[in-house]
């Protein structure tokens, strides 16, 4: 057994897709087969589901692969640490991310690189669901989105709450000037109101559309969409109105658009920055985390 045979294993999971795992491992289809049957005949065990296509993984094979994701986690830290040791704390940091969390990624990313200059980052957006599934296979090394502290308590993830500030309405005063001011707006006005919004399987969408279903009321969702940059340009155009946490968007980017603070329940769920226990986070991960929490905390 060795350490790529392991690292094959852990991309057929990802990819659920031999030649698109043999791709990404940069070797040929063939070859990554050969290596995983030679796995299995040195545990003398079946660890994938063979027909046509990847048919998934047996139960030995998904005990083999838990084992696997936490060897390859290991082994991709230790050479992070070696390199740092060489150059300084450098590499690519894995985030997932939830959209329309109560935090700018961008500015804290930009603060952590302020310290460390030589970190580089790839960003993957998720859902709330699939940020606690892709860190407990450490497929992502930070995580930011909305978690229950406790089940965070359990599975030994160290975390960094974000501050809830509740929900404002976004809007273009040229198109709604009526709701120009700075008092809170209740969940009957916000109702009353064409609106933009992200699409409903999104933690933060389902946490208003349960608000406002428990007060009696039905949302105008003028438009919904996965992207975020889609529903900041329907509200700039008038479309409707959008519902953010605060801290989200960054004001300066759109000094024309203007907020209201909404009167609305606080979330069950926490919004909060995610990494694995101290000793398991690789040292990429928890240097990263260290210098979010000072960032946040300052």
């Amino acid at each position: 057994m060795d350490i790529k045979q392991l690292i094959y294993l852990c991309n057929l999971e990802r990819e659920r897709h031999f030649g698109r795992a043999a791709q990404v491992s940069f070797v040929s289809q063939p070859t990554l087969s050969m290596r995983l049957k030679n796995l299995e005949k040195e545990l003398g065990v079946s660890l994938i589901n063979r027909g046509n296509n990847f048919e998934g993984f047996t139960a030995e094979g998904e005990r083999v692969l838990s084992w696997a994701r936490e060897i390859v986690s290991v082994y991709q830290g230790l050479k992070l640490e070696v390199e740092s040791l060489k150059h300084g704390l450098s590499g690519t940091l894995r985030i997932g991310a939830v959209p329309q969390c109560s935090i700018s990624l961008a500015q804290m990313l930009k603060a952590v690189s302020e310290r460390f200059p030589q970190l580089d980052y790839r960003v993957s957006v998720l859902s709330a669901d699939q940020l606690l599934e892709a860190l407990t296979a450490h497929t992502v090394d930070i995580g930011i989105g909305f978690f229950e502290l406790s089940t965070l308590q359990e599975l030994h993830f160290q975390s960094q709450p974000l501050a809830d500030a509740g929900v404002e309405l976004v809007f273009h005063p040229e198109y709604f000037p009526e709701l120009t001011g700075d008092t809170p707006m209740t969940l009957e006005e916000v109702a009353a109101l064409p609106l933009c919004l992200a699409e409903p399987t999104r933690y933060f969408r389902r946490y208003l559309d349960q608000n406002f279903r428990e007060a009696g009321l039905t949302l105008h969702v003028r438009m919904e969409t996965t992207s975020i940059f889609q529903l900041l340009q329907g509200i700039f155009v008038g479309l409707g109105c959008g519902l953010f946490p605060p801290g989200n968007l960054l004001p300066t980017m759109m000094p024309e658009l203007q907020r209201r603070p909404v009167t609305i329940a606080a979330m069950s769920r926490h919004a909060a920055v995610v990494t694995a226990e101290p000793g398991r986070a690789s040292p990429l991960a928890q240097h990263f985390f260290d210098a979010a929490r000072g960032w946040l905390l300052r």
